[in-house]
């Protein structure tokens, strides 16, 4: 596609052309690299200048590896938003609309795909059971080359996973399970290594902490994170202020990659300004690394060309494009992903839930009487003012914040699908359906509360010793 000069580019969004202008880029270096023929570099380079001034035509701007069109940027990552569109960073989602972000407006604006049917099918071929609840019902609904995860997958080809934590309080909440339940999943259905990456240099850099607390809170999350049940022999957990001290792989990835970004491309990025501490210009690097095998040469025998895959909330997904932009340039394979909806905050869908705030959210910690209370008096409703209007007119699943959870949480389809009958005709009102969820994650949490307990201190030390894994590469 990206040798056809005269294709119609004008079908395509901004995203689209400037990846297109990318991915030619990478042919011309690798064409250069390969001392392919004079004729065949020259025709390669002749349709990238063409792209690349497409591209400056339909922008007004001169394409910059890695730092997509300007007004794509702010929308996304940047400082500023139209007033009925979503914003997602890093650090911030907001919307207005309180059913929650558009995913598939969200797609189109990252360039993702969109995970369909087919591709669920295909999951299920290959791993020989039901894929997980959180793919049935669009839970994790974005991807970036999963087909090829699954290419390797059936060619018998090593992969592995890679996900992550930022620890920013002792406590962690449920919505923070939603990516260690999947990938839990994810580990035992294909059977690969995992590394966890406790981003404890981050909540330094970024909020009022000591590296001793930050550091604390990693060894802290890192028991609930073991509670939910990883293998130890196929398992890694790493803090990044201790691990970058005892891998000279890992330092040495950060390095290229930090060689391959410019200030004005995260800028652009990550929406950084002149008075951020240079900690924070820095540290995407440290998040892309742990995207290449190399800088983990104890589980890979210093292997450089396993692919990753990255289960992780769409939030995060700008280091990840920055990461499999510069991929190609330093001999790595670029990350693939599979990107999760967020976690609804008690109070309805339109931000994040944040941990300084105990009423947003159910934590691990909670009791069974805090979990009561918690749902009971601040779970947004989508049921109307009076019973009789309820019964009448039927409640609102989509707003409905129980319902919301038991979509994440009830394993039983039918029974989830009931409740949404039931809620919808107004034969269930709010109350009952705030007990189901109630019934749902008192036990659910318990039952971690108790796994947590068996994590002692020497565990964790297993767990994040560099070490062999039991595969073989």
């Amino acid at each position: 596609m990206a040798d056809c000069p005269n294709c119609d580019l004008k079908s395509l969004s901004l995203l689209q052309l400037f990846e297109r202008v990318t991915e030619q880029g990478e042919k011309v270096r690798a064409l250069k690299a390969g001392k392919a023929p004079k004729d065949e570099i020259d025709a390669a380079v002749k349709t990238l200048l063409s792209l690349k001034l497409s591209y400056k035509t339909t922008t007004g701007q001169d394409y910059q590896a890695g730092l997509p069109p300007r007004d794509l940027v702010l929308r996304n990552n940047g400082t500023t938003k139209e007033e009925d569109e979503d914003f997602v960073d890093p650090w911030t989602v907001q919307t207005s609309n309180a059913k929650g972000v558009d995913y598939d407006k969200l797609i189109v604006r990252f360039g993702s795909s969109k995970i369909d049917t087919d591709l669920i099918n295909r999951i299920e071929r290959a791993i020989g059971q039901k894929p997980h609840r959180f793919l049935r019902r669009g839970i994790f609904f974005s991807h970036r080359d999963m087909d090829q995860i699954l290419d390797a997958y059936e060619n018998k080809k090593s992969f592995y996973l890679y996900t992550g934590r930022g620890p920013s309080s002792q406590a962690m909440h449920v919505g923070h399970l939603i990516p260690f339940i999947f990938t839990k999943w994810l580990q035992e259905v294909f059977d690969v290594p995992l590394v966890i990456q406790l981003t404890d240099d981050e909540k330094y850099l970024w909020k009022d902490l000591t590296t001793e607390k930050a550091y604390e809170y990693a060894r802290e999350n890192a028991k609930d994170i073991i509670a939910c049940g990883f293998d130890i022999n196929k398992t890694f957990i790493f803090s990044d202020l201790e691990y970058l001290g005892r891998s000279v792989g890992f330092y040495k990835n950060i390095v290229k990659v930090q060689k391959h970004v410019t200030f004005n491309q995260v800028k652009g990025i990550f929406g950084f300004t002149d008075s951020d501490c240079i900690g924070k210009i820095s540290f995407p690097a440290i998040q892309a690394a742990p995207s290449f095998s190399s800088s983990f040469p104890q589980i890979f025998n210093g292997k450089e060309n396993i692919q990753c895959l990255i289960p992780c909330a769409i939030d995060q997904d700008p280091y990840f494009r920055m990461t499999r932009d510069v991929a190609p340039r330093i001999g790595q394979p670029k990350p693939a992903l599979l990107h999760s909806v967020f976690f609804p905050a008690l109070q309805g869908a339109q931000t994040k839930m944040s941990a300084s705030d105990p009423n947003s959210s159910i934590f691990l910690t909670d009791t069974p009487k805090q979990i009561k209370t918690k749902i009971n008096k601040h779970a947004f409703s989508g049921g109307r003012d009076t019973i009789e209007e309820h019964r009448k007119y039927g409640g609102n699943c989509d707003v409905d914040v129980s319902f919301m959870y038991l979509t994440f949480f009830l394993e039983d389809d039918d029974r989830l699908e009931q409740l949404k009958q039931a809620y919808t005709s107004g034969e269930l009102l709010t109350g009952e359906l705030k007990k189901v969820l109630i019934e749902t994650l008192q036990p659910l949490i318990a039952a971690h509360q108790e796994r947590r307990k068996q994590v002692t201190d020497e565990m964790v030390k297993q767990f994040m010793t560099p070490r062999k894994l039991a595969f073989e590469f």
